[in-house]
């Protein structure tokens, strides 16, 4: 009997592989520049949570000198991404992790960098995906966990055009960025007890920034 899970599996691993090397190709540069513009962290180990073909991923190499971790359950998105971070020359830059975001197979305080774009919407369990987030994160590190298209022209070009392929998409991204979705990534943050944190919700996208200070700092 044929492993249907396995065939929808590679099914959408191609599909988004192929929509992140065209219509959304033009967003991880931006976002890249964005994040890093905004933190300064251009050294160290970063990790990008969720991370599809790697296309975040290889545009924050591009622009820093980060080591980057790539983490995503799927072996066959993996295998997408294998192939593209070797077309880019960033084998040696970029490691791809097979694991789970509630689960993250990553040492304590061991990652200056935690991104993430549009992954955090499908999370089973997102009490248990931050902590583990807050968990790796080092003292002095930073996060820019959530969704978005760069700036408002990406956005709104890639909205019509989203739009023409799949009506139902507006709705879907409208959920994700609603007041109520906002809430209840605040409230999960006050819940599981994040000191330091600022929600981005604006022309960039909807962003999760959590700052974890080093030992001794200063509330």
């Amino acid at each position: 009997m044929p492993d249907t899970k396995k065939k929808f599996e590679k099914k959408g691993s191609r599909g988004m592989d192929e929509i992140a090397k065209t219509l959304f190709a033009p967003i991880y540069p931006v976002i890249a520049e964005n994040l890093i513009q905004k933190f300064g962290i251009t050294t160290g180990t970063c990790v990008d949570l969720g991370s599809g073909p790697a296309s975040l991923s290889i545009a924050v190499a591009r622009q820093s000198y980060l080591t980057v971790i790539a983490l995503d359950y799927s072996r066959d998105m993996h295998e997408a991404a294998e192939r593209n971070i070797n077309e880019a020359g960033l084998s040696e830059r970029i490691r791809l992790l097979c694991g789970d975001v509630h689960a993250i197979p990553l040492d304590d305080d061991s990652a200056d960098l935690i991104i993430s774009r549009g992954s955090m919407f499908f999370w089973d369990d997102i009490h248990t995906a931050f902590r583990e987030i807050y968990r790796i994160l080092k003292p002095g590190g930073k996060t820019y966990i959530g969704g978005g298209f760069g700036n408002k022209d990406l956005r709104d070009e890639i909205a019509t055009a989203m739009i023409k392929k799949n009506p139902d998409w507006e709705e879907f991204n409208r959920k994700n960025i609603s007041p109520e979705n906002v809430e209840r990534f605040r409230t999960m943050l006050d819940e599981i007890g994040v000191p330091d944190y600022e929600i981005i919700l604006g022309d960039e996208g909807f962003w999760i920034v959590i700052s974890k200070k080093e030992p001794g700092a200063l509330l």
